[in-house]
């Protein structure tokens, strides 16, 4: 990994780009999986071969990651008016269906043979083992610059494949020293165990922003009670908060305000509303203002809270 650290010397390139990064990581976790399939199968290793699964979903991941990154940048336009940052939401979606596949595969595989164990290479084993740690490791090394959502993702990722790689390197070393095959599917048990919970809590997040579910981090009660307290609103209600990428929250309502308002501290208003909320993390906020009497043109408009 010497070439890492490339383009310090020039002007302006403190750190890279995170698409470089992303890049880099995914080229390097893609190879190295290529090659743990044919390791894992050659050795008789399902530790081996539930590590490769991991990584090939972090190779996923990264790619994915890397194209969506890049299309996510994209401004609104006449398909998409919200933009394309939603994309990225799509890349963890594909990627946990793959890995709940893959998941399910190498249970299919593990399970049988903790009753039935089969010799396994030890030191097959013990070599692929370290060589994951080095290529994880240096894949970590390569990403801990990065400061956007995706590339600590992915960090984190690259982080528990070291793990699992620490983990295999000790099933080795038992394997090479006693005869007690049964801890190479015990240990595929395990991983394949955790990829499994992170998928399903993945997948369980990137569902909830796709159906429109409100941010964890924002309760619209409080958010109510926020606008409420500000000065010339009235109430507030058809107040909706979702998120279009789990970190741009976007936020509609109706307030109503006093009858005699006028239009320039209408504006003043909204101003206040905007800089209420972009104190609570919403970033986009599209307001209604009514006057007391006025019918909502919607029916049912207040029943949301």
């Amino acid at each position: 990994m010497a070439h890492a650290h490339h383009d310090h010397s020039a002007p302006g390139h403190h750190h890279h780009h995170a698409g470089d990064n992303i890049k880099v990581a995914f080229f390097l976790n893609l190879s190295f999986t290529v090659l743990e399939l044919f390791g894992g199968l050659w050795i008789n290793s399902m530790a081996i071969l539930s590590d490769a699964l991991h990584d090939l979903g972090d190779s996923l991941s990264l790619g994915l990651a890397w194209y969506f990154e890049k299309v996510a940048k994209r401004g609104r336009d006449q398909h998409y008016t919200f933009g394309y940052k939603r994309f990225s939401l799509l890349g963890a979606v594909i990627n946990s269906v793959v890995l709940l596949v893959g998941s399910i595969v190498v249970l299919y595989e593990s399970i049988p043979r903790i009753f039935h164990p089969e010799p396994v290479n030890a030191a097959g084993m013990m070599g692929f083992a370290v060589l994951g740690i080095v290529v994880n490791g240096a894949a970590v090394l390569r990403l801990k610059s990065g400061s956007s959502l995706n590339e600590r993702v992915v960090r984190l990722h690259l982080l528990e494949d070291v793990l699992g790689w620490v983990a295999v390197l000790v099933g080795g070393i038992i394997l090479y020293f006693f005869n007690f095959p049964v801890i190479d599917p015990l240990l595929s048990l395990g991983i394949t165990c955790y990829v499994l919970y992170n998928v399903v809590r993945n997948l369980r997040q990137s569902m909830k922003i796709l159906l429109q579910g409100t941010p964890a981090n924002l309760n619209p009660r409080d958010v109510q009670t926020r606008l409420e307290q500000l000065p010339d609103i009235n109430s507030v209600h058809d107040l909706h908060i979702w998120t279009l990428d789990g970190t741009y929250n976007i936020l509609t309502m109706h307030a109503v305000v006093k009858a005699d308002l006028r239009l320039q501290d209408a504006e003043a208003v909204k101003q206040r509303v905007r800089a209420a909320m972009a104190g609570m993390d919403i970033s986009h906020v599209t307001v209604e203002l009514e006057v007391p009497g006025q019918e909502c043109s919607r029916h049912n408009c207040d029943e949301i809270i």
